[in-house]
């Protein structure tokens, strides 16, 4: 029998979304860049993994929203600590999607024009000018709207150079290239973070990248419901705020995705079935946002439309307080205690922030695995 010295680093959540697939890279980059990657293994453990086969059933795990995201990059003033670290974490997002979309131009990310129209602004979105927004988010191409540009009871709007990408083909594509990067995964549902420690032998490092963790009682579910069409005319994403806090947004899917119309945001909500008056109510309020679409919604009849895909309602895994991004150790798993590195809770910021929190992620993991508290290398046999 061969004697090795592998551990592996085990990516561990119930759905492989856009946080724990973008990790399980960076980290596989990481380990490369440092020669490492015979040394640690990376695995993916979900309950769910994404596909876009055409032709599949348009259903889905409720709580698997990564996969059905509308998933367009749209930034937040940093008003507020949580807001100023997410902040950060869009940025590198934005530059490592920029480097992407160029190197990779199949995995289904597409440069479109992002508009904001806002009735009630607050002041740190009034304070956006061109310069602070670029510096801010890395997105160029920053413009605010003359007012007679604006729709009725819209009181700001501005413009900007953003993303939008295909959810199921970016998910997919992903997944594909950790696999082919030498990743394994495992399809199996964890009830525990510390469950990781046990799927495979000599395990070094475990992310939790769970979504709504386990038994957090900080995480709550924020339902959304959006409508899948078959419109493949509209090529930008455009946003709106409203006064009574509710939203309104269109978000084209390119890679023959077809166009969503969304949405609602209602936390503590766990319905999973779509509400036909939420359909209604989503795209009559999208014919206002642009008179282009609202020709090609006309002829909307009730559940009849013949641009109606399907009407999708997904659990975005929300933390009060924002992501927990942090180290656990448990000191009874083992002489130095085995950690747990925590990356959960980005509610429906996934997208946007994935690929810097992945980056403190896989710093977190590095530190891990080179420092003397850092689970040890220990033999097993195969």
């Amino acid at each position: 029998m061969k004697t090795l010295k592998v551990p592996y680093s085990v990516l561990i959540q119930n759905r492989a979304g856009i946080i724990g697939l973008t990790c399980a890279l960076s980290i596989q980059s990481k380990l490369a860049g440092e020669h490492l990657e015979h040394r640690y293994l990376v695995m993916i453990v979900s309950r769910d993994f994404p596909t876009c086969t055409p032709g599949a059933p348009t259903s889905h795990a409720v709580d698997y929203a990564s996969v059905w995201a509308g998933a367009h990059v749209r930034p937040i003033p940093a008003s507020t600590p949580q807001l100023a670290r997410e902040a950060t974490w869009l940025k590198q997002t934005v530059q490592h999607l920029k480097g992407q979309a160029e190197r990779e131009p199949w995995i289904g990310i597409t440069p479109v024009t992002g508009v904001e129209y806002l009735e009630t602004p607050d002041e740190a979105y009034q304070m956006w000018i061109g310069s602070s927004f670029e510096a801010e988010t890395g997105l160029a191409g920053f413009r605010e709207l003359p007012k007679s540009a604006l729709p009725p009871g819209v009181l700001l709007g501005f413009e900007y150079q953003t993303f939008c990408l295909n959810a199921p083909v970016y998910c997919t594509g992903l997944l594909r290239k950790f696999l082919l990067q030498g990743g394994s995964t495992l399809k199996r549902n964890l009830a525990n973070e510390w469950e990781g420690f046990s799927v495979a032998p000599d395990v070094a490092t475990v992310i939790n990248a769970s979504g709504v963790g386990f038994g957090d009682p900080k995480c709550f579910p924020t339902r959304g419901q959006i409508v899948l069409t078959n419109l493949t005319s509209f090529s930008k994403t455009i946003t709106r705020q409203c006064k009574n806090g509710s939203w309104s947004f269109v978000i084209p899917r390119f890679f023959d995705g077809g166009t969503i119309i969304g949405g609602t945001k209602e936390p503590n909500n766990w319905e999973t079935e779509p509400r036909l008056d939420t359909r209604k109510e989503l795209i009559e309020a999208a014919k206002g946002l642009d008179h282009g679409l609202a020709a090609s919604l006309e002829g909307y009849k009730g559940d009849k439309s013949p641009h109606v895909i399907a009407d999708v309602v997904g659990r975005r895994p929300t933390r009060d307080g924002g992501m927990r991004l942090q180290v656990e150790r448990n000191s009874s798993l083992g002489e130095d205690g085995r950690a747990v590195v925590h990356a959960y809770g980005a509610g429906g910021r996934g997208y946007e922030l994935s690929w810097g929190v992945a980056q403190e992620v896989t710093s977190l993991v590095m530190e891990e695995l080179n420092t003397s508290n850092g689970a040890k290398i220990r033999p097993f046999k195969l």
